[in-house]
């Protein structure tokens, strides 16, 4: 029996940390070969990508696979065609300016960007592409296993500490890019960490709070940050009450001037806990910034997590685990696991068995049912890409609660 009294945290990360530095621009270059192909005319299931960044000191170092439209391309002197720089070296450049780095040592204009993309691998072409002649749809663009989690701890139905966490610090980026009072002088880097004490297994109040935020008054010490910061906590938590004995640990270490890819490296894909659950549901292992749709890894996980919250939202259960598993150039998943953690109106097994009936969760029918073949990730980068509100322009469609009928329609049958 799952406990009902109990400590649990989450942290989250801003889209200054190195590491959200890295996959903003990872996701950027996902999004320009999408606006390119659309542009162009260029069929957008064509696209693929696989852009790894890495950020340090004045440097960017952006590789990886692409298969993008004739307008990225350049003619080497051979003749042969390659990858144009020129457009993937401005969209890390204009990343980095609009997260607010104009620092001595990390300038959106000053730092040096190098672009090592190649054509994507003809195996794993093949892979993909050549699936769809098999069997119908294209295979899947790699082996994987993959995990959706939805509870109702949260209007976005996400788990508390995560959520709060997030919240915390997309408040503090908005003010600090307002140009306001002195919230305006934190800088772009920051991480916070929310412990939520559970009551009857629900959120009941916030027993510790911790913040580290990049500042710009040298002068500041951890103090005058909590003077800056609190109001934005307390807005942020909104309803969920702070203990009275609540422990704040804001800028623990005093000083935090040396921030983002100069104070620490940062790469591609390594908060991926941040990126999802914070910890209360287990992560396949592969991360989604830099990856195009066929990619599993990413498009599998938004549905896993599609399907999670429509079940919650259905009231079929009050938590939803579900994982899926592919083999690369295989369409259909291998598997299909569904746990409602003793909170099921119905069994495990209806779930999956109307999960089957009501949706293709091959790629194709995955990248086609969430409509993922658009410029929407960049967006994704930071804050998590899940409990995230959706977009006119079709971003976070994996957070709909559209298959509540459906769902509750397959379920009876």
């Amino acid at each position: 029996m799952s406990r009902s009294n109990y400590y649990f945290t989450s942290e989250s990360v801003s889209e200054g940390h190195p590491d959200k530095v890295c996959d903003r621009i990872s996701d950027e270059i996902v999004d320009l070969v999408y606006k390119e192909a659309r542009k162009t005319g260029v069929d957008p299931w064509s696209v693929r990508i696989a852009a790894e960044t890495l950020a340090t000191t004045n440097r960017v170092v952006i590789a990886g696979e692409v298969r993008v439209p004739p307008t990225l391309l350049k003619k080497d002197k051979a003749g042969k065609d390659v990858i144009n720089p020129t457009r993937f070296r401005s969209a890390a450049r204009r990343a980095i300016r609009d997260i607010g780095y104009e620092q001595d040592g990390f300038h959106w204009k000053n730092a040096k960007v190098d672009v090592l993309l190649h054509s994507q691998s003809a195996d794993i072409a093949q892979g993909v592409d050549n699936a769809a002649d098999q069997q119908g749809d294209e295979g899947a663009g790699d082996q994987g296993i993959m995990f959706g989690y939805a509870c109702n701890e949260t209007p976005d139905l996400m788990p508390a500490p995560i959520y709060y966490s997030h919240q915390i610090l997309r408040l503090l980026a908005d003010a600090r890019k307002s140009g306001e009072g002195d919230v305006a002088r934190l800088g772009p880097d920051s991480k916070s960490q929310v412990t939520v004490r559970y009551v009857d297994g629900k959120p009941a109040e916030v027993t510790q709070i911790v913040l580290s935020t990049q500042h710009l008054d040298d002068s500041w010490e951890s103090h005058k940050v909590r003077e800056v910061v609190e109001p934005y906590i307390r807005e942020a938590l909104g309803d969920l009450p702070i203990a009275a004995d609540c422990n704040w640990y804001i800028n623990p270490t005093g000083k935090f001037v040396i921030g983002g890819p100069d104070g620490d490296a940062g790469l591609t894909g390594r908060k991926i806990i941040v990126d999802t659950y914070g910890g209360a549901a287990p992560h396949g292992g592969g991360a989604f910034s830099g990856k195009d749709t066929t990619k599993v890894d990413r498009s599998a996980a938004y549905m896993a997590r599609y399907l999670a919250k429509n079940i919650v939202a259905a009231k079929l259960a009050d938590r939803c685990t579900i994982q899926l598993s592919y083999a690369i150039g295989v369409a259909q998943p291998l598997s299909i696991y569904v746990n409602l953690h003793k909170t099921g109106k119905v069994s495990e097994e209806q779930i999956e068995g109307a999960i089957r009936k009501i949706i293709d969760l091959s790629p194709t029918g995955i990248r086609r049912h969430l409509d993922l073949n658009k410029p929407i990730y960049a967006k994704t980068a930071a804050y998590g890409h899940f409990g995230r509100k959706g977009g006119r322009d079709g971003s976070f469609s994996w957070e709909k609660t559209d298959l509540v009928k459906p769902l509750k329609e397959a379920v009876k049958a």
